[in-house]
């Protein structure tokens, strides 16, 4: 009986201890939302509100919006509606989200918020982690899952960070996510240059040769 009472004691014990590490993990993991997330938000503000301008300026007779409104499902299950510019240059439409960090209905990093009507929410067997773990501005899927290795699929890299998350990973996460921005506005940008080369404004027949 006594070694029946024991191994139940140590059991709860385990349970609490693992209770205890999550409820600090999540709460290392909001600090550095608001922290970072309330600094981004700061630093990208005028550009944000200069892009809400000049798309405001742009729709014809003021028709729509300057920002696209979307139904989302946060943590714990909680209905938000998403907020985003509508443009992807320099990812300002992930930027606008920022404001839904601090607020506490997005994070930095996890996996991305599904709408009310995805099938992965109504699943039989619906992973407990998507109501315990905010949606996040970019995670470990949208930096790894272009690798097309099998173990790469969306799914289980979303399942995988739930496991896993802690500040360094996140970090690591953020970091991988603006190169990868990076690069792909650079290369953007080398591209509309070539196709402005100097050759383009060359008059018919005119060679370099003298």
């Amino acid at each position: 009986m006594r070694g029946a009472l024991r191994a139940v004691r140590e059991v709860l014990g385990r349970a609490a201890g693992s209770l205890a590490d999550r409820a600090a993990a999540l709460t290392r993991k909001r600090a550095l939302d608001l922290a970072l997330g309330s600094a981004l938000l700061l630093l990208t503000a005028p550009a944000l509100a200069l892009a809400a301008l000049v798309l405001s300026v742009r729709a014809p007779h003021g028709r729509g919006s300057v920002l696209l409104r979307e139904a989302r499902v946060g943590m714990g299950g909680r209905p938000f509606e998403l907020r985003s510019l509508r443009t992807r240059r320099f990812r300002l439409d992930l930027l606008s989200r920022l404001p839904h960090v601090v607020r506490g209905d997005l994070s930095l990093v996890g996996p991305p918020p599904l709408r009310p009507d995805d099938p992965a929410l109504s699943a039989p067997r619906t992973d407990p982690w998507r109501r315990e773990l905010r949606p996040g501005l970019t995670g470990l899927a949208q930096v790894r899952a272009r690798s097309g290795m099998p173990w790469d699929e969306p799914a289980l890299l979303d399942a995988h960070y739930a496991e896993h998350h802690g500040t360094g990973l996140d970090l690591a996460i953020l970091v991988r996510s603006a190169r990868i921005h990076l690069r792909t506005e650079l290369r953007e940008a080398r591209r509309g240059k070539a196709r402005l080369s100097d050759t383009d404004h060359r008059p018919p027949g005119y060679s370099g040769v003298d």
